[in-house]
């Protein structure tokens, strides 16, 4: 880990994530990954919107944004169609991508463009004071929901596949080789790639949950997925309430770059 940390990470410490934070594991669990890829740093760029798991390029050695909130998508869908040739990463949060960047997750997916995005999903609006956000699940509590969040969450998997991400996965912080598996995965494959990695809040979700040790955290994540391989072999009564981890879904479809550059050809008298 040491050769990975002077190679890919940032000389910014100490990091203002809070003990027990799973963001460090997710972040660790990306770079592991393009080290697994044998990316050139040079042809690799990481976007992020605002919020805790958005701090995360900061301390990564690549190119690099911290955008506004929600709107890291954009900049990366601007990247990628000025640097075709580049592997441009999205890090957000639950809120940041799903609620004020929800219309520009959707469209991205939409249009299947080749980015990968990584939601860092810790149930909450950590940074800015623990409101409850569109992943929060169903009566947990918040600073905005203290008796409980009468919405119901979002499921971010099914959110992506039905707006045509091409690739979707889930895993969590306690799964970290998994983790790192599907994200390389992910970033291979041609298409709007979304991974949902569930991690751990202690201090803004955890105290007021009943969650505030993180080994507590982990030990929920542990009992309360499976496997969709373990799934699939199982009756519905024995995986209900269970929260499904893997690969979810991928297919192929056309990529929104290559799209568009027929269309620029075709703008500048090329073939039709």
């Amino acid at each position: 880990m040491e050769e990975l940390l002077k190679k890919y990470y940032r000389p910014k410490l100490p990091h203002m994530w809070c003990p027990g934070c799973g963001n460090g594991i997710v972040t660790a669990a990306i770079v592991k990954a393009i080290d697994k890829l044998g990316l050139d740093q040079d042809k690799t760029t990481i976007v992020s919107g605002i919020g805790c798991s958005s701090r995360a390029p900061g301390y990564l050695h690549f190119d690099t944004l911290h955008t506004a909130h929600g709107r890291a998508l954009p900049f990366a869908t601007g990247i990628k169609l000025a640097k075709p040739d580049h592997k441009v990463i999205v890090i957000s949060g639950d809120g940041d991508a799903t609620a004020i960047g929800g219309n520009h997750f959707i469209h991205a997916a939409r249009r299947n463009i080749d980015i990968t995005l990584i939601v860092y999903n810790n149930n909450i609006y950590g940074m800015t004071g623990g409101q409850y956000s569109p992943l929060t699940p169903h009566m947990a509590k918040a600073t905005t929901a203290p008796y409980g969040n009468v919405d119901r969450a979002f499921d971010l998997a099914q959110l992506a596949k039905g707006a045509g991400a091409t690739f979707v996965a889930r895993s969590t912080t306690y799964h970290a080789k998994q983790l790192s598996e599907l994200v390389a995965k992910a970033i291979l494959h041609e298409g709007f790639s979304v991974v949902e990695a569930m991690t751990g809040c202690p201090i803004s979700f955890g105290r007021q949950n009943k969650l505030a040790k993180p080994a507590a955290l982990l030990a929920w994540q542990r009992d309360n997925t499976i496997s969709v391989e373990a799934a699939a072999k199982l009756p519905p009564e024995q995986i209900a309430g269970k929260i499904l981890i893997g690969l979810l879904h991928e297919e192929t479809a056309p990529e929104y770059v290559t799209e568009y550059a027929k269309v620029i050809k075709q703008a500048m008298g090329g073939e039709r």
